[in-house]
């Protein structure tokens, strides 16, 4: 299971195609987490201002029609993650058959990320 990290409204935009978050577009492949931790850093460092929900999607990684590469983060990972840990790289959309599920990220009211939960 790998995780993505997305506000709930980018991810219903469009529920019937596949998912194709702008990192697709900029980077050539969609971020991924490894496991749980590593999504708190990452939301931390980087979504801390987003507003609405922000979701966590579990990804059945073999069950993606696209390629999954682990990589080192570039240039460096965020705070709070170990160097040399490595990061699943989707290249290519999302289907969202592989969407196995979603957590939220419960934050404090500045934004700092505490856990993840159950979406209800």
């Amino acid at each position: 299971m790998i995780l993505h990290l997305v506000p709930l409204d980018t991810w219903l935009h469009e529920p019937d195609r596949p998912y194709a978050p702008a990192s697709l577009a900029e980077d050539g492949f969609v971020h991924c987490s490894p496991d749980e931790a590593v999504t708190l850093a990452v939301a931390d460092a980087f979504y801390r201002d987003t507003a609405g929900p922000l979701m966590v999607l579990l990804i059945d990684e073999e069950a993606l029609d696209h390629p999954v590469r682990w990589e080192a983060a570039d240039p460096a990972p965020p705070p709070g993650v170990a160097e040399g840990t490595l990061f699943p790289h989707v290249y290519g959309r999302i289907n969202r058959t592989a969407v196995t599920g979603m957590l939220e990220v419960e934050r404090d009211p500045v934004g700092h990320p505490l856990r993840l939960a159950p979406w209800s």
